[in-house]
């Protein structure tokens, strides 16, 4: 860039540069980043556009547009993601909250309000594969009379979620270990996971930004993609009693495979299948309401 460029000159540079390097939305990066570098959102961010770069910040500029140039994904260089209105630290250690997840949580807190109307404080609610925290943290911002947990095999996830646990003002009981493991023997009322679902052998043909910087083990779902609904399946009778709410993200073509999993466990009488905003089966959920108990 020259010294002479406006925040808009360089924006747009930055724009024409990342399209020839086969960057995904590189407008929307570009401005991404060019919001981070400067400080400034909003109508603050339009009001620099003719203002001249600061000279004092052209060699982090330049940094982190190189960085996305390279595949980097711009959440990981700004270090922070949106979810649900909240700011979710991120680091290469975590997957990047999605927005599709958004929906997953509402359609979650809808089923709740429904089933335990009435119940206060009492409902304990799990996020299981944790990551960044997003879903947890979000339950437990939207319901602060529930007592919400959350669990992660990657103890370097969890680190990064009790940032934001404890930087969105909520108590979270986090816990290592495989899926299920380390809550056994406690009562859960909602279970909810966005687990690994990619088949392995699909991962090498994913975007380059997923590919190659966000953390396998939160891809990686086994041959098939399912083996971490299979597992929590299973894992439910290390349970009490199975929770009243399962709700799960899952991958493309995936919903009616994991819809038949929580219909062969018996446990839930009502099963729900929930589009995204393209119209892809992301989620399922298997509900059952307070007035029927399931033994294990």
């Amino acid at each position: 860039m020259t010294p002479e460029q406006s925040c808009r000159e360089a924006f747009v540079e930055a724009s024409s540069f990342l399209e020839k390097c086969g960057v995904y939305e590189p407008h929307n990066n570009a401005r991404l980043l060019l919001e981070h570098v400067l400080g400034v959102y909003g109508a603050q961010y339009y009001m620099m556009q003719p203002e001249p770069f600061p000279s004092g910040l052209r060699s982090r500029w330049e940094d982190a547009v190189t960085r996305k140039a390279a595949g980097e994904p711009a959440q990981y260089i700004i270090g922070s993601q949106e979810f649900y209105g909240l700011p979710f630290e991120v680091t290469p250690a975590v997957l990047i909250p999605r927005p599709e997840t958004e929906l997953l949580v509402e359609a979650v807190l809808r089923a709740a309000d429904r089933v335990f109307a009435g119940d206060g404080g009492a409902v304990c609610a799990v996020d299981i594969g944790t990551g960044s925290g997003a879903i947890a943290v979000t339950m437990a911002s939207l319901r602060p009379q529930w007592q919400v947990s959350a669990g992660d095999l990657s103890a370097d996830a969890l680190h990064v979620a009790a940032r934001n646990a404890a930087a969105n003002g909520v108590q979270i009981d986090f816990r290592e270990g495989d899926l299920l493991a380390p809550f056994a023997g406690e009562r859960l009322d909602i279970l909810v996971s966005n687990p690994p679902y990619i088949p392995a052998g699909d991962i090498a043909g994913l975007q380059q930004e997923v590919r190659d910087h966000e953390p396998r083990l939160a891809l990686d779902g086994g041959p098939d993609g399912l083996a971490p609904y299979r597992i929590m399946i299973e894992q439910l009778n290390l349970l009490p009693a199975p929770p009243q709410i399962v709700g799960f993200e899952l991958g493309m073509g995936q919903a009616h495979d994991v819809a038949a999993l929580l219909e062969s466990a018996g446990h839930w009488p009502e099963i729900i299948i929930v589009p995204d905003l393209a119209g892809i089966e992301r989620h399922v959920l298997g509900v059952r309401p307070s007035e029927q108990v399931t033994k294990m």
